[in-house]
């Protein structure tokens, strides 16, 4: 089964500065490149806050779409993400995406004291933290009750421009989360598999094309039902915009420990020249349904032309 065609659009994956400025202004000069949504990690490490960081790019920016990749839903209790993101929505004229997982990395549970359940566990308090968010910016007072949380009589407030509720990215790796994301998710984000709670050897070898094969396959299975309604989304880890195509394959090769034909396959990967990166992106949506890309801020002036080339296209 075939994911339908979308247009392109891109994104820039974020995490600090050293003041407010370089921020600022990073955000802008990404809005003159013309992506369209600047997006933020949620972990524990030196990287920025998320909400106050994205509140900042929306207020310096006018149309460009902001929202994390992803937020953890162990962080934070659903109702209090839930009226911060509504508040996020309301203040940036309606520009934000949802982007919600289940949590991985070990170290952030590990370092905060918040415990690192099995995945199951996590999915399924995961399951019911994305339902009360959605309850919580829809227009009723509601109720919950399940295993992890229970919401009683509330009415979430503000509500969002984007009603019922802007636009929710879900990613996954496996084929749980991949099947949920199908069911439930505006925007599908086909992830490395990170069962081992860190970036490792057996990251990369989910990474292969034949490996995304397997996933988008689930998607489209599960998700048969309602693929025009589905945008199929990557971040690109492995980029190098570079004439000197060899030499940069060979070089993220021995980074990753993984052959060079893996990374030249992987649409994961983003190396070349500008012309070779249009035909690759091309090709990769026509093979995968890939309309919405997110590269890294270290490539985000050099991609530039393959943004402007592909963007609404």
């Amino acid at each position: 089964m075939t994911i339908p065609i979308r247009p392109f659009r891109f994104g820039v994956q974020v995490r600090k500065a050293s003041d407010a400025s370089s921020w600022v202004d990073a955000g802008r000069r990404y809005e003159e490149l013309g992506y369209s949504a600047v997006t933020m990690p949620d972990h524990f490490d030196e990287q920025l806050a998320p909400i106050p960081a994205l509140q900042a790019l929306a207020d310096a920016t006018e149309t460009i779409r902001i929202g994390a990749l992803v937020f953890d839903n162990d962080y934070k209790h659903p109702v209090v993400l839930a009226k911060e993101l509504a508040t996020i929505d309301v203040l940036s004229g309606g520009r934000l995406e949802i982007g919600l997982g289940a949590g991985w990395m070990a170290t952030d549970y590990q370092r905060s004291g918040i415990p690192y359940d099995p995945p199951g566990v996590r999915i399924d308090r995961f399951l019911e933290g994305l339902a009360i968010i959605r309850s919580a910016m829809g227009a009723d007072e509601f109720s919950f009750e399940g295993d992890h949380y229970r919401i009683d009589g509330y009415n979430g407030f503000p509500k969002p421009i984007q009603g019922p509720c802007p636009p929710v990215l879900i990613g996954g790796g496996g084929p749980r989360m991949l099947r949920i994301a199908a069911r439930e998710a505006d925007i599908v984000g086909i992830n490395p598999t990170l069962t081992s709670g860190a970036v490792d050897h057996s990251t990369f070898e989910s990474m292969t094309a034949e490996a995304v094969d397997d996933k988008v396959a689930i998607v489209a299975e599960a998700g048969a039902h309602r693929l025009a309604d589905i945008e199929m989304n990557i971040r690109a880890f492995l980029v190098s915009v570079n004439d000197d195509v060899d030499t940069a394959m060979e070089g993220i090769s021995a980074l990753t420990g993984s052959p060079v034909d893996m990374i030249a396959n992987s649409p994961f990967a983003l190396v070349g020249p500008p012309s070779k990166l249009i035909d690759d992106l091309l090709a990769r949506r026509e093979r995968w349904g890939f309309s919405y890309v997110i590269v890294g801020p270290d490539e985000a002036e050099a991609f530039a032309p393959v943004v402007a080339a592909l963007s609404g296209r």
